[in-house]
């Protein structure tokens, strides 16, 4: 019978907030629908090729760092950032923007109840 030593001690995680949950499945599933949204403008030719792949691509960077970072206050205000774009696009395309402005309203909603749901679990 082997006995093993035991392995180097790792430090316990800090559970993650529900704010840091929920931004970031929030964030991702923005991620997704922004990526089918540039491939769309795409195809529709509302847009010159470079301006929809390259705003929208910089754009999809700019959720993916947000949703990594939103254990983080500055994933929170990246995902922020991420709102105002978005319905800033309405610029662009009336229906993007309409898109962005509901995806704002969910995200100004889940933060407020998620921050109240930590402080009384804190």
């Amino acid at each position: 019978m082997a006995v093993t030593a035991p392995g180097p001690s790792r430090r316990a995680r800090r559970p993650r907030t529900v704010t840091a949950q929920l931004a970031a499945l929030l964030l991702a599933t923005e991620l997704v629908v922004v990526l089918l949204a540039a491939l769309a403008l795409l195809g529709l030719r509302d847009l010159p090729p470079a301006v929809a792949l390259g705003g929208g691509g910089a754009l999809v960077v700019l959720i993916a760092v947000a949703a990594a970072l939103a254990s983080k206050r500055i994933g929170i205000a990246l995902g922020w950032l991420v709102q105002v774009v978005l319905v800033a696009a309405v610029v662009v395309s009336i229906p993007v923007g309409v898109v962005g402005l509901v995806f704002a309203a969910i995200w100004t909603y889940s933060m407020i109840v998620a921050r109240r749901i930590d402080r009384r679990a804190a």
